[in-house]
């Protein structure tokens, strides 16, 4: 894949965490943040680990106009605030990728149910403030960021959803090349929401049994996860 990889709020720990798997898959990554300084940072981190690494820092805005495929990694409180804030960088043909889930602070500051979004989802609400032409896919809600930043294979699949068909396909073969992946067509943008609401059952199974879970579907032929 020769399209630079914008991984927009890629300071947090699952941005990083899928900045750095493709950086060693030998994407060509972009982080983006609110801070340049702090996207300089982090790309600096995974420069150190990664040889010949293709990666820079900046701000969001600025990572935004460089690639026209773009992962959203940020807290849903910030959600709609940047995405207005992107929007005039944003450009017809672009694919933006959104792993934000609504999730709701319980006691503790342990978030282990999903807010109720007016438009379905956090990917169906991102679909609603991009301009014509910009296709939302939701996926990556599932993969925890403690397992994309570990060295091993990532034990889980990533179930992609879009209303494009072809944005679909490409980000789950974008998927694939983080070692261990499945990846599967989940249908329409508007099953993004069942992934979200599986985020908070995977950080309440972790929470109890002190693991870090992910998500395998058994049961499909092998055609499922056939990424091409």
């Amino acid at each position: 894949m020769t399209r630079p990889i914008a991984v927009l709020g890629g300071t947090g720990p699952e941005g990083f965490g899928l900045a750095l798997r493709w950086a060693r898959a030998g994407e060509t990554v972009i982080i983006g943040s609110r801070d340049m300084r702090r996207a300089q940072d982090a790309a600096g981190k995974i420069q150190q680990v990664v040889t010949n690494a293709n990666i820079t820092g900046q701000e969001n805005v600025s990572a935004c106009g460089a690639a026209d495929l773009l992962v959203l990694t940020i807290p849903f409180q910030g959600h709609a605030s940047l995405l207005k804030q992107l929007k005039p960088a944003l450009r017809p043909g672009t694919i933006l990728i959104d792993a934000t889930v609504p999730l709701a602070a319980s006691v503790g500051g342990r978030a282990t149910r999903t807010l109720g979004v007016w438009q379905g989802s956090a990917a169906q609400e991102a679909a609603e403030l991009v301009p014509q032409g910009v296709s939302v896919v939701g996926a990556f809600q599932n993969v925890g960021a403690e397992m994309l930043n570990a060295d091993g294979p990532v034990d889980c699949d990533v179930i992609v959803c879009s209303d494009d068909p072809e944005a679909s396909k490409l980000v789950r073969q974008l998927a694939i090349k983080i070692p261990g992946v499945r990846a599967l067509d989940g249908g329409k943008l508007e099953n993004a929401r069942h992934l979200e609401h599986i985020t908070a059952l995977l950080i309440g199974l972790n929470i109890r049994h002190k693991g870090h879970s992910g998500i395998r579907i058994s049961g499909l032929p092998a055609t499922a996860y056939n990424s091409q």
